[in-house]
């Protein structure tokens, strides 16, 4: 088994690199189809991964931003994040890792409690985002959004940080029940 962790990863000159997890690989083309459409001062790369951990006999870029997706939908979407985290380095939840839901457009069709994403997002205390991904204006607006998170994680918007960008990101939320 084994960890993903950000110094195992190789620097790449002005690149940066998001991994996408999640069980919809359409959806999750879909995205990266349109977060490499957008205006990028960096090389942008973006990685797919259907689970973590990922295979070992390959070489693995510097990765900037992991984006767990899970689909409201589907039980196994959340069990397969749920398993995936475990292999996830500490360090990336200092603001390098980020939780998307989709399907919340059509709550009829959940099959997940409404409370169980923002808990999980909760105790790994990183950031959750809610986008119906199969909207295509939605899509767009999120891959504009995850491109902008993406820069700042890999350093390459002068005075924000990763860390900054989450209390930011944090500042709009509820506060954790034991900050109180």
């Amino acid at each position: 088994m084994s960890v993903l962790r950000p110094q195992d990863q190789l620097p790449g000159l002005n690149a940066a690199t998001i991994l996408l997890v999640g069980t919809e690989d359409a959806l999750l083309q879909q995205l990266a189809d349109a977060m490499l459409k957008e205006d990028c001062a960096s090389q942008l790369k973006v990685h797919l991964a259907h689970s973590l951990p990922l295979p070992s006999n390959v070489s693995r870029p510097r990765i900037d931003l992991i984006v767990f997706l899970i689909n409201l939908h589907s039980k196994y979407s959340l069990q397969n994040v749920e398993e995936s985290l475990h292999h996830v380095d500490a360090t990336f939840f200092l603001g390098k890792v980020s939780f998307l839901a989709t399907g919340a457009g059509r709550e009829s069709h959940c099959c997940i409690h409404r409370n169980t994403v923002p808990k999980l997002a909760q105790a790994y205390r990183s950031p959750l985002l809610f986008c119906d991904l199969e909207v295509e204006g939605f899509r767009v607006t999120m891959a504009q959004r995850l491109v902008r998170m993406l820069q700042i994680c890999a350093g390459h918007v002068p005075g924000v940080s990763a860390l900054s960008l989450l209390s930011l990101l944090r500042s709009s939320e509820s506060p954790f029940p034991e900050d109180l």
